[in-house]
């Protein structure tokens, strides 16, 4: 039996160091959009923005020459996801960020290359 899945509510768009200041600037300044919080450190940048529903993640990457998009999967039973996704032979790509030890959630690369975070629902 499938599991269940459904939009979460984090998208991010990693971002070329390059063009990282442009394109916060492209959320926060020209479409206005509300920025909810920002992290950074010597080696991790990252600004957040409330979009609609959702939360948008700009995150700076300096080992990528391309944005990418990565989108947030949830599911009832992550175990149960997990093995029924291995049944459809759809790859796992955990070493592409590393999660917490206890969170319940893996990484998967769809089709066209979109990674998605599968994630259990927390109620």
């Amino acid at each position: 039996m499938r599991p269940i899945f459904e939009a979460g509510e984090n998208i991010a768009i990693k971002v070329p160091a390059h063009e990282y200041d442009q394109t916060v600037s492209f959320y926060q300044d020209i479409l206005g959009l509300e920025r909810k919080n920002a992290k950074s450190t010597d080696e991790y940048h990252t600004a957040v923005f409330k979009f609609g529903d959702k939360n948008l993640w700009v995150d700076r990457i300096s080992s990528i020459s391309q944005a990418e998009i990565w989108l947030e999967i949830r599911t009832d039973n992550a175990e149960h996801a997990a093995t029924y996704l291995d049944e459809c032979k759809v790859s796992r790509c955990d070493d592409i960020e590393r999660l917490p030890e206890e969170f319940k959630g893996f990484w998967i690369s769809g089709p066209s290359n979109i990674v998605h975070l599968i994630t259990e629902k927390i109620e």
